[in-house]
């Protein structure tokens, strides 16, 4: 399943949601593609997308959740990849 979570975090000057998919990274490079987000946003286990697509995402499918609970679904799922410290 697609999910999304609200545009919260703070960047750039927008606003960024994440989104994700529960089920694979297929599942997620094949909507993202269809929807025309870009490569360069997938950051390791989801899509960076600004606030100002949050509803065109809504609309084409994705489900909104938490910011928590999108989390939680990608490590349930196995697919959180966590981001190397330097």
């Amino acid at each position: 399943m697609i999910i999304v979570d609200p545009p919260a975090v703070e960047r750039w000057g927008r606003r960024w949601s994440h989104l994700a998919s529960d089920t694979s990274f297929d599942e997620l490079h094949a909507f993202a593609r269809d929807l025309g987000i870009p490569e360069r946003g997938f950051d390791g286990d989801h899509y960076d997308v600004p606030d100002e697509f949050y509803d065109q995402v809504v609309a084409a499918g994705a489900h909104p959740v938490s910011s928590r609970e999108l989390v939680a679904r990608l490590v349930a799922a196995g697919l959180r990849r966590r981001k190397r410290r330097a």
